[in-house]
């Protein structure tokens, strides 16, 4: 079911200079990767599935898929260098958050993101739809097909494999806290980061970033996808981090939210 209420938008007009961010930003998407790290390596070690309750089972993917989500978001705001501004450090740690995730290429994807900033829902954005597949479920097969490798799946499937064999860590284990994880995050990515805010609004888009912004409650917010949801904020500005996202919505008229 469909909830919604009126929101205005803080009018905030400040533009942030990212230079006052110092090293938040290093810090923070280390935070990121290190929690990812330490839960992956428990979930991968400690739990034994057959002895865990399904409710715990299912609270332990979800969680992790939420780590795998922050992984993604990193990578994404070393894109923009927004995690220490015209630093090489950018390129290093959205590779690594990349490789974790599940190999893919920092260099392939930040090619193709940069270009869905250049021309935002459009033919020439590799993210959009191809023009006939707009539901979410059709768009999201769509935009994983673009990023589909069979390298990268046999890197997986080595990966799982080695794991297995010299770490002695259960296939169960490797499939429900890694693998359904990250299938969940590309789907929490694409739902928030992509459909909800790209989708065509009934009355067509109203800016030339093709974008709507969606505002939640600040917790729900970063729950979602990293307040992913102010995300004309995040064109206009496509150099602040996603943790100040929220800082910097603009006097845009009243919008509707919607709780999808």
């Amino acid at each position: 079911m469909n909830l919604s209420s009126e929101n205005r938008a803080p009018a905030i007009h400040s533009v942030l200079d990212t230079s006052d961010f110092g090293m938040a930003g290093v810090l923070i998407a280390l935070v990121v990767i290190t929690i990812w790290a330490i839960s992956f390596g428990l979930l991968l070690s400690s739990v034994c599935v057959e002895r865990t309750s399904l409710y715990w089972v299912v609270v332990a993917i979800l969680w992790q898929a939420f780590l795998c989500t922050g992984l993604f978001i990193t990578a994404h705001d070393a894109m923009h260098e927004s995690i220490l501004p015209q630093h090489q450090i950018n390129h290093f740690i959205g590779s690594l958050a990349l490789l974790l995730y599940g190999f893919f290429s920092y260099d392939q994807i930040s090619k193709k993101h940069l270009q869905h900033h250049h021309a935002p829902a459009s033919a020439s954005d590799p993210d959009f739809h191809d023009g006939t597949h707009k539901n979410a479920i059709a768009w999201y097969i769509c935009f994983m097909q673009r990023y589909w490798s069979w390298w990268r799946l046999a890197a997986l499937f080595i990966a799982y494999g080695s794991m297995h064999s010299f770490l002695n860590i259960a296939y169960a284990n490797l499939i429900l806290f890694s693998a359904v994880p990250m299938i969940l995050s590309s789907i929490q990515v694409f739902y928030f980061g992509t459909f909800l805010p790209h989708r065509e609004p009934i009355d067509g888009y109203q800016n030339t970033s093709r974008a709507q912004s969606i505002y939640r409650p600040l917790l729900w917010s970063f729950l979602t996808c990293y307040h992913f949801g102010y995300h004309q904020e995040h064109h206009l500005q496509p150099n602040i981090p996603w943790w100040k996202l929220p800082s910097i919505s603009y006097s845009f008229p009243t919008k509707r939210i919607w709780f999808e």
